[in-house]
């Protein structure tokens, strides 16, 4: 073997021969410019490649910016009326917090928006077009904290009043503003809610793909059209921020910008104190597929840039970790030029400098001009989505108060000194009194910066942040339309309430006005719900269409994937299915373009993996379906313990405007479906559905005449017990699947037990909780008026004996009603850790089927001396229960 062969990559064996293909390359970049360059490297690797030279290439450039300062292109702004309106726009926001903080307690944080105020401005400026009759909009996810300085703009614009800038925070009365970027709060102002951190960056991933999908089903042109997606560098390690960049990248989503705003600081310390978070990043993004544009550096240090021949700044550069970069803006120019200057060679760069000429060395994220050709440079990419790594200062400009200081993110006040010095360096017209007041600043109407404000914007097609409250209102189809839902199925014939739903999906599908609106999406389970007959049906969306020819091309439901496709289908990936359904649930406000997504998954993979984004889904307003599918604790048995749900109905009811139902029978589901339309789609409710659904085969009863209305509320009468009044009596009530076993327990109370029993459909135990409490408050406050009844109440107030309830979920799902039952109330739930066995065995582990409901009747009728309790005794042994079982809890 020679010694070429035997030596490492990094040994140069031939110094001369190494010279002369650098010389080339000089040549080439002198003569050909670094496109011609980088084409050329291209070809030398793909050829290695073909030669079966496969040696890693590193994802990382130098610690420089991406842009050199020959290729930036010219910012056209006036920046000394930019910097003066970034300047009054800095202090607002100041003011804002401070006063919050100085008369109430609910502070603000102030740090976030200083370190970006130029990367924002630069965008509201130039780049952000706001949704007109030319264009439909970008859409921006702003970065939560830094809220004070959007509203700090809005002021200055007139769209926001002092009054309102005073009540920051102060929601309650309705007069004030809210912390974060909330539409629920601000439904005219906040289009996405992102201070959850992480959410904005896969919410903004799925939207930036869901216009594509628009785009392909013929729902307008979005080409114009980007995403704005601003997030933190600690923010990035968020799974969330992170856990979708490949598929943007694959997507080759072009319509998307992530703006990370690299101020090196987390809440608590450095992100990365020991790295460089800018490196690792790129090296991320890079590998996932996006175009990589670095701003690290600003203008000022372009000069000793181009005076480092010997290449020792870039090396001081790349070797110095964030950390240290931290504390370097923590000090002085004296302690840069002594511990980043720190060879000989580096600080002969700097001799002829003084301390303030070091210390102004300025990072790229506050540099306008870097930024505007960052940004000018993203929009015109094409092909991949970009990523703009910006490097900021945490804290900027609040000097002693907290600039680069560890303590900055949670800093709500500043000392008059430090006031005094953020007022000269923002050349503000404060006196040292005024200071102390802190006075919001306005720009004189008639001013050259008050009409270069609003001349911007108005030329960007208006104001921005801003929301569309409604869309298009479109008409349903009437209840009739499912009447085969509606009757039932026929005698001996069984099918789930799963395969229930996809037949109502079929028939909307159908829909002259809605058909093409529908948006079914699914995290790789299509089979699992019998959905696969729609791959063929109506296809899965994909911008390539199928360049392949699929296995299953033979089959009847083969896998079609089509550029037209209607389908979304995500894989295993409940996270981004759910962004996806939150564009499509919002598109009647981003878009004017109303759209019906119902996404199906196993709902115990639902709420429990994606909860923050379904309460993000609340407060941005969405509507839609969810569907849990292979719902309960003891439908999906033979899965075992992490996949049986006994708990998402719960996790439901705590999204105030998430509507959720956990229906038995198909005629159910068809109700509250169509009614759902009714009221998302055509009288444009801000409210969005959860309905359980399940893969147990059974018969399905025709609707009891007339139950409609009652079935929305949650209780109905499913079937009236014997008119014999001297039997004892109960009253049954149940839901999903245990539904069923409630029937049966009633059937045998009355063959066994001679006891008669009522039987109430309860498909939403929440919605009777949420009414019952409605009406208690009414009664609260209305002390003289006739008390009203909740709908509990006025189901049962003519019936009597004790009322069961049983689930298959936990028991306080059905307890949520108990303050409205009139009488004795006993609970029956599956409490505890779901396991594998038969339906029949899991059941009566968890004590909801029949048997265990007609254990918990006989008891309740003993204690109120109906029967006696021998007969409870002898029920136990008549069933089998044993009095030593242990409690499911925790077995």
């Amino acid at each position: 073997m020679s010694s070429a062969n035997s030596s490492s990559p990094n040994d140069d064996v031939d110094a001369q021969e190494t010279q002369e293909w650098l010389d080339s390359l000089d040549s080439v970049i002198a003569n050909g410019g670094p496109e011609r360059a980088y084409f050329l490297i291209g070809q030398l690797i793909r050829r290695a490649q073909r030669e079966g030279i496969h040696l890693p290439l590193s994802l990382q450039t130098a610690y420089v910016n991406t842009i050199a300062a020959d290729q930036q292109v010219v910012s056209p702004a006036d920046q000394d009326i930019e910097r003066r309106i970034r300047s009054y726009i800095r202090w607002n926001a100041i003011a804002l917090v401070l006063r919050a903080a100085r008369d109430t307690n609910v502070g603000g944080h102030i740090a976030s928006y200083a370190s970006a105020a130029t990367l924002y401005e630069t965008g509201f400026n130039h780049f952000w077009q706001a949704a007109s009759e030319h264009h439909g909009g970008d859409l921006i996810y702003y970065q939560g904290h830094s809220s004070p300085g959007f509203y700090a703009r809005a002021f200055l614009e007139g769209r926001l009043t002092e009054e309102q800038m005073d009540h920051f925070r102060q929601e309650v009365t309705g007069k004030g503003i809210s912390s974060y970027p909330h539409p629920w709060l601000m439904p005219n102002f906040w289009q996405f809610p992102t201070v959850s951190m992480g959410l904005g960056p896969i919410m903004g991933i799925y939207q930036a793909r869901f216009m594509k999908y628009l785009e392909d089903r013929g729902f307008g042109s979005h080409r114009s059209r980007k995403v704005w997606v601003f997030c933190g560098d600690g923010e990035m390690d968020e799974p969330e921020s992170r856990g979708a960049l490949g598929m943007a990248g694959r997507e080759k989503l072009d319509n998307l910008i992530f703006v990370v705003n690299c101020n090196l600081q987390r809440l608590d310390g450095p992100v990365r104190g020991n790295g460089k978070i800018i490196q690792e990043l790129e090296s991320e993004f890079r590998g996932a597929g996006w175009n990589v544009i670095k701003v690290i550096w600003g203008g000022k240090w372009d000069t000793l840039l181009a005076r480092d021949k010997q290449g020792v700044l870039l090396q001081r550069m790349m070797e110095c970790v964030d950390g240290d970069y931290q504390t370097f803006k923590s000090k002085d120019g004296a302690y840069v030029r002594e511990y980043f200057f720190n060879s000989p060679e580096l600080k002969a760069l700097v001799a002829d400098w003084s301390d303030n000429d070091i210390w102004n060395l300025n990072r790229g994220g506050h540099d306008p001009h870097k930024v505007y050709a960052a940004y000018h440079a993203a929009v015109n990419h094409k092909g991949q989505p970009t990523v703009i790594l910006a490097k900021t200062i945490k804290g900027y400009g609040m000097g002693e108060a907290g600039e680069a200081q560890n303590i900055t993110h949670q800093q709500k006040s500043m000392r008059l000194e430090a006031l005094m010095q953020f007022r000269d360096r923002f050349q503000l017209p404060l006196s040292n009194q005024q200071l102390d007041e802190l006075p919001y600043l306005r720009f004189e109407a008639g001013s050259r910066e008050h009409a270069y404000l609003h001349e911007r914007r108005q030329a960007l097609g208006g104001y921005l942040p801003s929301r569309r409250p409604r869309g298009p209102s479109l008409s349903v189809p009437p209840l009739s339309a499912f009447e085969t839902q509606l009757q039932g199925s026929a005698e001996g014939r069984e099918y789930s309430t799963a395969m229930s739903f996809v037949r109502i999906l079929n028939i909307l599908l159908r829909d002259k006005a809605l058909g093409r609106r529908i948006v079914p999406i699914v995290s790789d389970e299509s089979r699992t719900f019998g959905m696969e007959g729609l791959f063929r049906q109506i296809g899965i969306w994909s911008q390539q269409g199928q360049i392949y020819t699929p296995q299953d091309a033979s089959q009847l439901t083969f896998y079609k994937e089509s550029k037209d496709g209607q389908i979304l289908q995500e894989g295993i990936n409940e996270a981004g299915a759910m962004a996806d359904w939150i564009a499509a649930a919002t598109a009647y406000s981003t878009h004017g373009e109303p759209m019906i997504p119902f996404f199906i998954f196993y709902s115990i993979f639902g709420f429990q993996r994606f909860g923050d984004l379904a309460w993000a889904a609340g407060d941005q307003r969405s509507r839609g379906f969810l569907l849990g599918g292979t719902a309960g604790r003891t439908t999906l048995n033979g899965e075992g313990l992490q996949h049986e749900d006994g708990h998402s109905l719960v996790w439901g009811a705590t999204i105030p405007n998430c509507v959720s139902y956990d229906p038995t029978f198909g005629y159910e589901l068809a109700v509250i479906i169509q009614d759902g339309l009714r009221r998302m789609i055509q009288d444009q409710e801000d409210v969005y559905y959860y309905i359980t659904v399940m893969n147990e085969n059974y018969e399905h009863p025709a609707m009891p005449a007339g139950a409609e209305g009652n079935i929305l509320k949650g209780m109905y009468l499913f079937r009236q017990g014997g008119a014999n009044d001297t039997m004892a009596r109960v009253q049954l009530l149940g839901s999903g699947t245990i539904f069923r076993e409630v029937i049966a327990a009633a059937e045998l109370l009355l063959n066994d037990w001679g006891v008669e029993s009522d039987l109430w459909g309860c498909p939403s135990f929440t919605e009777l909780a949420r009414e019952g409490n409605g009406v208690a408050r009414w009664n609260l406050l209305h002390p003289r008026e006739p008390r009203r009844l909740p709908h509990v109440e006025s189901c049962l107030k003519e019936t009597r004996g004790p009322v069961i309830a049983a689930t298959d979920y936990v028991r306080l799902q059905a307890e949520q009603i108990r303050p409205f039952v009139p009488r004795r109330y006993s609970v029956l739930g599956t409490d505890g850790y779901g396991r594998s066995d038969t339906r029949e065995q899991l059941r009566h582990f968890f004590e909801v089927d029949r048997y265990w409901i007609i254990l918990a009747s006989l008891k309740a009728l003993a204690d109120e001396g109906a029967v006696d309790h021998g007969m409870v005794e002898q029920a136990m042994v008549k069933y089998g229960i044993d009095a030593n079982k242990p409690y499911p809890w925790l077995v």
